[in-house]
């Protein structure tokens, strides 16, 4: 399905093309990055390898575009913008088959991620309308000294042009979470998709195309981190930085310079169980929050922090969940589908067998076929382990015995990360208490951690992030405050 019907214009033999000033177009260099798909571990899919030439004439035409596009009225762009979502979720089967072959996503899943997206699109038309359709007016006289001499006008206005990274995981979802903020803001977007999910990307870029949007105002640019990473991330036409990822924003941080930046960059999401818990309602959440997608999200629970008096109790539970999760191909729609590259299988395997080695009792037997990895509950972890601090982004789950609230907050806020986490008790008082001692950007009570709904703010700790997310708090981010002040020859009160 994938490069065929509306989305013919986009591919031509075997290697999709990359989008910029309104076409679709072949990269001068000639060469192509291949897609491996998780499942098969065979190529699936190629795309460009853009040239830091090519990435320079985007840069160059969406500043030129961006200007005109700040002048569009702001209903117009939400007009835009609802058009988008809508062909967005007309042709979702295709972009959703384009999700279970590069990352493997569960079918129903990659259908779910596409049908979020277009809303999430709309919602920002609609909020980016009210949000930026209203300004702040103050007088002078409001601060000791000043007569009414004064009037300030403030707006918001677009930052210019927006560099958006999202990751192989949510590459849909998180890359319209970048550009309709960016472009109801009145801003213009250059897209670097991830290599695993470049080519979802770019069939939902095709539909802002449809849409009519101003040439040249969105590109999308394929090809290796390596070759046009920095160049991308350090080019001088940059004026924000949208990122979603691991370590790598990390690096982009400290090379950005002035650039504003929101940043998303994983987490070790705690979970914290008390001894009054609701433990089916624990270890629902706990198969829902720790293996759904494989464990390949950022807010997935990724420790289990739980009470010695009950820790026996919700092994057995969550043990009995986990035997019943379906492991296999994501056309299947199995609970459990391959991570997304032999490095990361590779990866998850090194914490394991570093658990085996140091003690870790195993619930499951390990067991593992090319990138399918089955899942694995991991009781009595130690803190030397590496499973308790490092993030498998993998169906491996560890847990933690503690004595006391106070060590699980300990062990959380030890973490370099600090993204998410959770509390389970029936005590609310002890639940908020909990909740302002992690310290992690969002703490949910009584259920797993969640991004979303995509409206809710979105941020991370420590070095789980820089800035928040959300619909709001990424409109407001891409853009900046301008004032004009009026200066009365004298003292003027409205009546007086």
């Amino acid at each position: 399905m994938a490069g065929t019907g509306v989305y013919a214009d986009i591919i031509e033999g075997d290697v999709f093309k990359y989008y910029s000033d309104g076409e679709w177009k072949k990269s001068s260099s000639g060469k192509s990055v291949s897609i491996i798909n998780p499942t098969t571990r065979k190529t699936q899919f190629k795309v460009q390898a853009c040239t830091q030439e090519e990435v320079n004439k985007a840069m160059e035409t969406a500043k030129k575009v961006q200007k005109q596009w700040a002048k569009t009225p702001l209903w117009k762009r939400a007009e835009l913008l609802h058009k988008a979502a809508a062909i967005l979720k007309e042709h979702k089967a295709a972009i959703a088959d384009c999700l279970v072959k590069e990352i493997a996503k569960p079918a129903k899943d990659s259908v779910t991620e596409v049908v979020r997206s277009g809303d999430l699109v709309s919602y920002c038309a609609e909020e980016g309308v009210r949000l930026l359709g209203e300004g702040k007016f103050l007088v002078s006289d409001s601060f000791p000294g000043n007569e009414r001499t004064k009037y300030c006008l403030t707006s918001k206005i677009p930052l210019g042009v927006i560099l958006a990274i999202p990751p192989f995981n949510y590459p849909v979802n998180l890359a319209v979470s970048k550009i309709g903020p960016a472009l109801i803001a009145g801003n213009a977007l250059v897209l670097k998709p991830p290599t695993q999910g470049a080519v979802a990307c770019l069939h939902m870029v095709h539909c802002f195309h449809l849409a009519g949007f101003p040439k040249g105002l969105i590109s999308c640019i394929t090809g290796k981190g390596s070759e046009i990473g920095d160049f991308l991330t350090m080019h001088p036409g940059v004026n924000c930085i949208s990122f979603t990822g691991g370590d790598t924003g990390i690096a982009i941080s400290k090379k950005a310079g002035m650039v504003p930046l929101q940043m998303e960059l994983g987490g070790k999401d705690a979970c914290i169980v008390l001894e009054d818990a609701d433990l089916d309602l624990v270890a629902s959440n706990v198969i829902k929050g720790g293996f759904s997608y494989s464990g390949q999200r950022c807010t997935a629970i990724k420790v289990i922090l739980v009470m010695q008096s009950v820790a026996d109790t919700l092994v057995e539970k969550v043990n009995a969940k986990v035997a019943k999760l379906t492991v296999g191909p994501p056309e299947d729609n199995s609970d459990i589908t391959p991570v997304v590259s032999e490095s990361s299988a590779n990866f998850i395997e090194g914490l394991v067998k570093d658990a085996k080695e140091k003690g870790a009792t195993f619930c499951q037997e390990y067991k593992r076929e090319g990138n399918l990895i089955w899942p694995l509950l991991l009781d009595n972890v130690k803190p030397d382990m590496r499973i308790a601090w490092e993030e498998p982004f993998g169906p491996i789950l560890p847990v933690i015995r503690i004595n006391s609230a106070e060590e699980g907050i300990h062990h959380c806020n030890a973490s370099n990360f600090g993204l998410q986490g959770c509390v389970f008790t029936r005590d609310i008082n002890k639940a908020m208490l909990i909740s302002d001692a992690m310290e992690s950007g969002t703490i949910q009570i009584n259920s797993a951690p969640a991004r979303g709904p995509d409206h809710f703010p979105f941020q991370g700790l420590k070095d789980s992030g820089i800035g928040s997310q959300g619909i709001t708090n990424s409109i407001n981010m891409m853009t900046k405050i301008k004032t004009t002040v009026i200066n009365l020859p004298s003292p003027s009160y409205t009546m007086g």
